[in-house]
């Protein structure tokens, strides 16, 4: 079938067999699909969807795009989690060495920047000298060494997937719940994960705006890595407003660090824990056992210690645990100030995100440049009172005038009322319910 008949059937609303799916990714590996007709079919994909053969299909095309990594020879129930992708999402960073910490080993193929959401690999490559190409025997020496490993796909490792989600990204392809549930299992699925616990974002921040949206992608990840044999579960948590307080790479860093060492936002820690603990029951924990385990190897340091570990290991510098202010900054800090007096209503954390991408945090064509020290802090959330003149966030900006500009836009992001506001629950769901 030529790229043509295939594209055309999808369009269509018909169903593509196995083998074409398999020899029209293999072409866009290869060259012979050029990107606008892979860009094409993901728009038909948009507008269709897949039926569940269609989706296994396409999920095992990109594994086999690439090499699976064999992480039987390491000790240990295998968990990794993936998150959808918000504004402020630096879970990663502190749960992955919260976890090891727990004698649990975390391998984590993570990825960069998409839409108006932050990636972990940006987040990781803000520190200074710290690697996420790694090679797979790499990869498996650190993670036998430390407990944990985090790495960004590289060539080896589902290139299909790798290509194809920078594309989504410059093509507003991203929001399609088969094209997500594909691109997230069959990168678990390859790095030889056991486990996996989703956090999935829903509200205004993430790609699911809704609550039965987020529950379907959830779902659908979980019956796809699940028919390739990963034990998964899904918590789906708000992203209403920015998670914490940063929005920027090394930013959000630094909070994690914070984090790491038992401070830090609130909500953030929650989630922390929240995720961490799932984790570990399906390392074989109990509830009780999994909840204690995490605070107290978030309290004590051990998580921190583990955090620093792994950044020596991975080549950065160890001291970014101590001193944060090793990592890349900013020139220009511009307030943003309350021009009248009420309470936080509502913030638009999808234009909160995209004035990230403008500012430099975040990408617009897969070209784009990262600059690891552009972003905002975040100083009054929904429900937060809020004085005329009073700082509502700080831009972090190495651009003054585009740091003045993007300053004047954020303001517009924070609706400010007279009634008093309840925040959403942080935790919506568990699926399945436990």
């Amino acid at each position: 079938m030529t790229p043509y008949d295939f594209i055309r059937r999808k369009k269509e609303g018909q169903s593509n067999k196995t083998g074409d799916i398999n020899r029209f990714v293999q072409g866009y590996v290869d060259g012979s699909v050029a990107d606008y007709q892979f860009s094409a079919w993901l728009m038909a994909v948009c507008f269709n969807g897949m039926n569940e053969e269609e989706l296994i299909a396409y999920t095992g095309a990109l594994m086999d795009s690439g090499e699976r990594f064999d992480l039987s020879d390491i000790p240990g129930f295998k968990v990794d989690k993936h998150s959808t992708g918000g504004v402020g999402d630096k879970v990663s960073l502190a749960l992955a060495p919260l976890v090891a910490a727990c004698g649990v080993p975390v391998p984590m193929v993570s990825g960069r920047g998409l839409g108006h959401t932050g990636g972990t690999i940006d987040k990781l490559s803000s520190i200074p000298g710290f690697r996420t190409d790694l090679s797979r025997g790499e990869f498996k020496q650190f993670l036998d060494k430390t407990g944990l490993a985090m790495m960004g796909q590289g060539p080896r490792l589902c290139p299909a997937d790798g290509m194809i989600y920078a594309l989504r990204d410059v093509t507003a392809t991203v929001e399609s719940i088969p094209l997500i549930a594909a691109s997230v299992s069959a990168k678990k699925i390859a790095e030889g994960a056991e486990g996996l616990v989703l956090d999935v974002k829903v509200g205004s921040g993430a790609f699911m705006k809704k609550e039965k949206d987020s529950e379907e992608l959830a779902e659908t990840i979980i019956s796809v890595t699940e028919r390739f044999g990963v034990r998964t579960r899904a918590v789906l948590s708000d992203m209403s407003q920015p998670l914490g307080r940063a929005v920027g790479n090394a930013l959000e860093v630094a909070e994690a660090i914070e984090c790491l060492g038992g401070k830090g936002p609130d909500d953030l820690r929650r989630l922390v824990l929240e995720l961490a603990a799932q984790m570990l029951i399906l390392a074989g924990r109990s509830e009780d056992q999994a909840a204690k385990e995490t605070r107290d190897a978030l309290d004590s340091g051990k998580a921190l210690v583990k955090f620093r570990e792994m950044v020596a290991v991975q080549g950065g510098n160890p001291r970014i645990a101590d001193d944060c202010s090793l990592l890349p900054g900013a020139g220009f800090k511009i307030q943003v100030r309350a021009d009248k007096d009420g309470i936080v209503q509502n913030i638009d954390t999808y234009r909160l995100g995209m004035l990230g991408v403008q500012l430099g945090a975040g990408r617009r064509t897969k070209k784009d440049i990262i600059d690891p020290g552009a972003g905002f802090t975040i100083e009054k959330k929904t429900g937060d009172r809020v004085q005329t003149g009073e700082e509502i966030a700080t831009v972090h900006a190495n651009d003054e005038n585009k740091g003045q500009k993007i300053a004047r836009e954020l303001s517009d992001c924070f609706e400010t009322g007279d009634h008093e506001v309840l925040p959403s629950p942080l935790i919506i769901k568990r699926i399945p319910s436990f």
